[in-house]
């Protein structure tokens, strides 16, 4: 249930620095909403790496959600990706991230499978 708690704030949070009812926001408190974001997300990375699975089913489970974790945001950075090549502006943070991913991804199975 903690898990699920952080997960809410942090994306409530998210949101919230989008502004998305174009309310005006002070620096103030956007600043206070990126440290909001933060320690929500370290919250969140911290029940994601003490996670254990206790047995095979639960193994399995942890690598589905995973792998559906990685195909989505890396579909949607692919897809941004793409839509700002048609007006030949594309950020280059998006193509850092795409990049990032893939490298820890690889990095990551090519240490379970000689480590683990």
């Amino acid at each position: 249930m903690k898990e699920v708690i952080a997960s809410i704030i942090l994306i409530v949070l998210l949101v919230l620095i989008l502004n998305p009812f174009n309310f005006w926001m002070p620096t103030n408190m956007q600043m206070i909403i990126v440290a909001g974001i933060l320690s929500a997300f370290g919250a969140v990375a911290v029940f994601i790496l003490r996670e254990r699975a206790l047995d095979e089913r639960e193994e399995t489970h942890r690598s589905f959600a995973g792998r559906w974790a990685f195909l989505a945001g890396s579909a949607l950075l692919v897809l941004a990706i793409v839509v700002q090549s048609f007006s030949h502006t594309v950020d280059p943070w998006l193509v850092a991230v795409l990049v990032v991913m893939v490298i820890s991804k690889m990095a990551a199975r090519l240490y379970g499978d000689r480590y683990l």
